[in-house]
């Protein structure tokens, strides 16, 4: 459509703007509410409404309010608790799922469902009856639902142009939502990217807030419905939360969680562009960032949150903090924060905390700390959304038509023809020297090692958090990319081949490449530059070695994000942006492959809705420069009715190319680039290892090399002799951590045990002279299996529970032990997932 294009180019030009930032005198966090747009919700008073609100609110108590301004996460609450606690609602964050695992089955969903509200509407005792909300990350799709739909990640939809679609994509996650007994997903994410080194970058539709403005409307109203019609907030619908407010896009560097240093012009130009379409569509909530704007941290920004949100744009819905985001807040803690109630929270996410929270937030409402008025206006919030949604008249979760119809609901046929849709709408060809389209009557070889992997194309936020751990056999219903292409090729009359190496029995008639980013979400996806897996050219040189051969090869990339990919495209003889397309691989085979009979079924839809870098440096994006030129602009993307063939592309990356990767301290049997192993042996005297064998001065620790899965790829520790040795990784500077401690991130060792000491070992990590935490683990130790490889994890927050300062790591791996201690070490680094994953002992 020749005139939405060159309405979006127009938007474009008026709203990507350079980033401005605040110079000297002024006041960098002021904020000015007649300067934002002013909005008019779309929801018409409704007297009888909040006469339900003044009644329930007259009948509850003090702790009744309280709980209700309290979110808990399934790991750490019961619905006891929530009958006890008279919470408000519950969450199931990342890992967290029904029966104490990462994910579920719509069984599994539905009878926890129906147990939370059971204990919500217990009026034994006096209780008053609230039904307790529900919310879920269901970002692109159900994504927490064994067998669920999955669309592609919102940095995939932005390329597709197409409202409509992202409008029925809502409709359908609602559906399956639904489907499963919950009714409230922590989506859309408004995000407007500005630096694609950010973890959280392919959740954002576009750098261009135009379109992110445009797409914001639209999956509201697909997941809610239509405000003043029958379908808003009906059976088929679940609340929706616009995220996150404000500036999470724009922060420095790109950190996650960090400070957005802009003016307020850029701040409400480019990063809140998506919130008054929003509002105006009806949305019933909007979570507010971990990040800060110019130094101060927005789940205490008041002036944004109350002054600007609630009152100028005249938000009435609920203002939700996100995962224990108010502990960031100075003066606050986890378990303690009146600033951010004060600021204009209506509800604290407080998934492991909530009691903490609870108990203290009673106090401070009752001394007057939190003022009654504020109380009462963030619960008649909460009331207002759940009678809107029609809780109080509608039972168990399980009631609902669409849960007695769940299997013919989720994962059918007619939503996963909507996301193979998608998928075709949302792939971007950026070089095509005619090997494309493919006749599927050849013989086609399909490589990579994203070619046959439903969990590589699908990313983070994929049934577990960083959708790592999985297989395809935890996708029934899904079809990979290899899958999709094999089908249609042999139904054509033509035979394919799969080989992730690239190895062929038989010589193709072309090659169709798969790789690209492993997935990852949030801080785990920070990068430090724009180059691709720097330091690893494995994929590179796959590509290479077929074009040397003589194959003809269509490069088919899996990424959340604009990368620095010049070699690679040169490689290539057609280069194809999947980006992140979900669980109907088969899209991808849908626009390669011609049809039997030779015709062109589908065509390249998809334009850039994020330029593409020239070089590793090039950075920020389009919204941080006004001279930016990309290798490739905004709008950018070829078709068959449109070719374009472009010259060799400039392969030098601006930096010299290195194979650290954040959260990485050992690996390859070698500490990562900067680091140092380090020996203690029990005389105190310190050693560094700079070749094998090594051992202390005193002889009680000994490093030696081993083969792990190649060779001299890890080592041996043995401890003999008197008294304790130690094992550590020096940092070449002090690391920050402390943002990784908010979840479940952990320090994973791939090791094997071979034997263990009697007086037990223990594993900690430093922070300076005096500063540091050990744990000891010997016990737990002893119920790992012995000479066996498996990696080994513990969640950092336990190392920050024990005292350690987790911002100023200097040695963030220290393993202490004694005699007849053996153990083998492959790598260590930071994960989320892991074979063996201890407790946090006592210390």
């Amino acid at each position: 459509m020749p005139g939405r294009l060159a309405l979006f180019a127009t938007l474009a030009g008026a709203l990507i703007m350079p980033i401005h930032f605040v110079l000297a005198g002024d006041t960098a966090a002021t904020v000015h509410p007649d300067a934002w747009p002013r909005v008019r919700s779309p929801l018409p008073p409704d007297p009888a409404l909040e006469a339900r609100v003044g009644a329930l609110l007259a009948k509850m108590s003090v702790e009744d309010k309280v709980g209700q301004m309290i979110q808990a996460d399934i790991k750490s609450v019961t619905p006891e608790d929530v009958r006890e606690y008279r919470l408000g609602s519950i969450l199931a964050g990342g890992n967290s799922g029904p029966d104490g695992g990462q994910y579920g089955t719509a069984a599994q969903w539905q009878k926890l469902s129906d147990a939370f509200y059971r204990a919500s509407m217990d009026t034994s005792g006096g209780r008053l009856a609230i039904p307790v909300l529900f919310g879920i990350d269901a970002v692109h799709g159900h994504n927490n639902l064994v067998g669920s739909t999955l669309f592609p990640q919102n940095s995939a939809l932005g390329n597709a142009r197409d409202p409509q679609l992202i409008h029925a994509i809502g409709a359908v996650t609602a559906r399956e939502l639904r489907a499963s007994g919950i009714n409230w997903t922590f989506a859309p994410t408004l995000t407007v990217p500005q630096d694609g080194r950010w973890g959280r970058a392919y959740e954002g539709y576009s750098e261009n807030p135009a379109l992110v403005a445009q797409y914001a409307g639209a999956v509201i109203e697909g997941l809610e419905g239509k405000v003043g019609t029958p379908q808003f907030l009906d059976a088929d619908h679940v609340i929706a939360t616009a995220k996150h407010f404000l500036g999470d896009g724009g922060t420095r560097d790109g950190k996650d969680q960090g400070d957005a240093e802009v003016s307020e012009a850029v701040l409400r130009d480019v990063h809140a562009v998506g919130y008054p379409p929003a509002i105006r569509a009806g949305v019933q909530v909007v979570m507010v960032s971990f990040s800060s704007w110019n130094g101060v941290k927005m789940a205490g920004n008041k002036g944004l949150i109350t002054d600007v949100l609630k009152q100028r744009m005249g938000f009435g819905g609920i203002v939700l903090g996100d995962w224990n985001a108010h502990g960031q807040v100075p003066g606050c803690t986890n378990e303690d924060c009146p600033v951010a109630y004060n600021a204009g929270l209506d509800m604290l996410e407080a998934p492991d905390s909530w009691k903490g929270l609870y108990r203290n937030t009673l106090a401070e409402v009752k001394s007057g700390v939190i003022p009654m008025s504020r109380v009462d206006d963030a619960v008649s919030r909460i009331l207002r959304v759940k009678l809107r949604l029609g809780m109080f008249e509608a039972g168990l979760p399980s009631a609902n038509p669409l849960v007695r119809d769940s299997v013919k609901v989720i994962g059918s046929a007619e939503h996963r023809a909507l996301a193979r849709r998608a998928v075709r709408e949302s792939l971007v060809l950026l070089k095509n020297d005619g090997v494309l389209p493919i006749d599927p009557r050849k013989h086609v070889l399909v490589a990579g090692d994203g070619a046959d992997n439903i969990s590589k194309q699908n990313g983070g936020w994929t049934l577990t958090w960083q959708g790592t751990g999985l297989t395809n056999a935890n996708f029934p219903g899904a079809t990979s990319i290899w899958a999709g292409i094999r089908d249609q090729v042999q139904a054509a009359g033509g035979s394919a081949e799969l080989s992730v190496e690239g190895h062929y029995k038989r010589k193709p008639d072309v090659a169709i490449v798969v790789f690209g980013e492993d997935p990852y979400a949030e801080f785990q996806g920070d990068l430090p530059n724009l180059a691709y897996r720097p330091g690893n050219d494995h994929d590179l040189d796959l590509l290479r070695r077929l074009r040397q051969q003589g194959v003809p090869m269509v490069a088919v990339f899996l990424t959340g994000r604009p990368l620095w990919m010049n070699r690679e495209i040169n490689a290539a003889d057609a280069f194809v942006v999947a980006w992140l397309p979900g669980s109907e691989g088969e899209g991808i085979a849908d626009v390669l492959l011609r049809t039997r009979d030779g015709h062109i079924a589908h065509d390249f839809h998809g334009k850039l809705a994020y330029s593409w870098p020239r070089t590793a440096v090039q950075i920020p994006l389009a919204g941080g420069k006004a001279h930016y030129d990309p290798q490739f602009r905004y709008g950018f993307g070829l078709s068959y009715a449109e070719p374009g063939k472009g010259g060799k592309l400039s392969e030098d990356p601006g930096i010299t190319l290195s194979s650290a990767r954040a959260g990485v301290y050992f690996t390859h049997g070698k500490p990562a680039q900067g680091f140092v192993l380090q020996l203690t042996g029990a005389n105190g005297a310190d050693s560094k290892v700079t070749a094998t064998p090594s051992v202390t001065a005193d002889g009680t620790l000994r490093v030696g090399a081993l083969d792990y899965k190649a060779q001299e790829d890890a080592r041996s520790l043995a401890w003999s002799g008197g008294g304790k040795a130690q094992a550590a990784l020096v940092a070449p500077a002090p690391l920050d951590v402390e943002r990784e401690t908010n979840g479940d991130v952990m320090l994973v060792t791939t090791l094997r045990v071979d034997a263990l000491s009697a007086q037990g070992a223990s594993i900690g990590v430093s922070c300076g002279s005096g500063c540091g935490a050990q744990l000891p683990i010997g016990t737990q130790l002893t119920a790992l299996p012995r000479g066996q490889w498996m990696s080994v994890g513990i969640p950092l927050k336990c190392f920050r529970d024990a005292g350690a300062d987790m911002s100023k790591l200097d040695r963030p791996f220290e393993w202490t032990s004694s005699t007849g201690e053996r153990i083998a070490v492959a790598e260590v680094s930071l994960g989320t997932v892991a074979d063996h994953t201890l407790d946090c002992p006592a210390h």
